[in-house]
């Protein structure tokens, strides 16, 4: 049994999966479908904005073929599903060069990793897909469209779970209480993960960064529960801007810098700014 940094935590979980070899053999895993990634890139974001919101990435690949974005998510927003469409929509929009021409020329695969479970049910599965292709009046599938957004709960791994794919979600969900039971995993890219986890390995950087966002984590959740009560009082749209002051103000009173509390609030600086005015 070794003491690790939990894969929940978007610093360490990123360090991880964005060596290509690992990004690689993930997505090979889940996708089933051979990849030649040289590089992954952290907090992407397209050189210029699409649609309302600029969207980031927590992990972003391409090959010669394929765009294949990788997201980590550990508190359930309310909007969860809406925003994960949005992003990967968005990924296949900015492909569309102008108006006289639909194309997109890269099969775009998004993959969502959630490491909590919602108290609402409304996530009571280890593996779910998302394709867009029409369905024919006698049931049919026309298969015109590839892309694919996949939704991954490493709590929620039981035996239906597809067996390439298990074995990632059981790592993941090992690592989530900060120890790992390092002989169940023979394969050495997990015995390569693991190393990389470890707590005495881990670069006191990142140490630092890993503890900020755990009291980041903690302090959504407090003010979370007071918004939410805000909300039924004073309206769901109130409660909800309460909920993000005061994550903010929380945040900004543990000393975190602005890039720091825009990034893991999911915000722009901007919107920071204003929150704290």
């Amino acid at each position: 049994m070794v003491e690790v940094i939990p894969l929940k935590y978007g610093h360490v979980f990123k360090q991880v999966f964005s060596q290509p070899e690992v990004f690689n053999q993930f997505a090979k895993d889940v996708l089933g479908i051979e990849l030649n990634i040289q590089k992954v890139h952290t907090e992407y974001q397209y050189p210029e904005p699409i649609g309302f919101v600029r969207s980031k990435y927590d992990l972003f690949a391409e090959d010669t073929e394929r765009r294949i974005i990788v997201e980590i998510q550990h508190v359930k927003e309310e909007d969860f599903f809406d925003r994960f469409l949005y992003y990967h929509l968005i990924s296949l929009v900015e492909q569309v060069d102008g108006f006289d021409e639909y194309s997109f020329d890269k099969t775009v695969y998004t993959i969502v990793m959630i490491t909590s479970v919602p108290r609402d049910g409304s996530i009571n599965f280890s593996c779910a897909i998302s394709d867009i292709n029409p369905v024919d009046e006698w049931g049919n599938t026309v298969n015109v469209y590839p892309h694919r957004l996949i939704f991954l709960s490493p709590r929620q791994a039981n035996e239906k779970t597809p067996p390439n794919i298990r074995k990632w979600l059981d790592l993941i969900a090992d690592s989530l209480d900060g120890s790992i039971e390092e002989n169940q995993y023979n394969e050495s890219l997990f015995q390569q993960i693991i190393e990389k986890i470890r707590k005495r390995t881990i670069d006191p950087t990142l140490l630092a960064e890993i503890k900020d966002e755990a009291a980041w984590e903690k302090a959504a959740a407090r003010f979370a529960r007071e918004g939410r009560e805000e909300g039924l009082k004073e309206g769901q749209e109130k409660g909800i801007l309460v909920q993000k002051r005061e994550t903010v103000i929380a945040a900004q009173k543990m000393g975190m810098e602005i890039s720091a509390i825009a990034t893991l609030a999911g915000l722009t600086e901007i919107e920071v700014q204003k929150l704290l005015q």
